[in-house]
């Protein structure tokens, strides 16, 4: 997912997973310009990553947690893509030193 591509990107939906902000306090806590960060808000709006409702006059920010949920679905995919990988290759690896093994004795 390049959304996630960017280190300042990850951060903001770091602090947005921790608690909702506003651009002001998201800019406070990162090194980018307040145009910048609403920048990588729209970004991660559009990736379904993070919401946004006003609060009185504040517009606040905050991870969403179905965004979340489909983007942890994704990562246990690869995951799981991985671990059998790693299975198959162990287990190709181990009847190699067996046939090894019997060829020298």
């Amino acid at each position: 997912m390049s959304v996630l591509g960017d280190a300042t990107r990850r951060r903001i939906l770091e602090l947005l997973a921790a608690a909702p902000g506003s651009v002001a306090e998201i800019t406070d806590q990162v090194p980018v310009s307040r145009p910048a960060v609403s920048q990588h808000l729209r970004v991660l709006s559009e990736a379904g990553l993070v919401i946004h409702r006003v609060d009185g006059t504040r517009h606040l920010y905050q991870a969403d947690p179905e965004g979340l949920a489909e983007l942890r679905k994704y990562l246990d995919s690869l995951w799981e893509t991985a671990l059998g990988q790693f299975q198959a290759d162990t287990q190709r690896a181990a009847a190699s030193r067996r046939t090894v093994r019997r060829k020298s004795k």
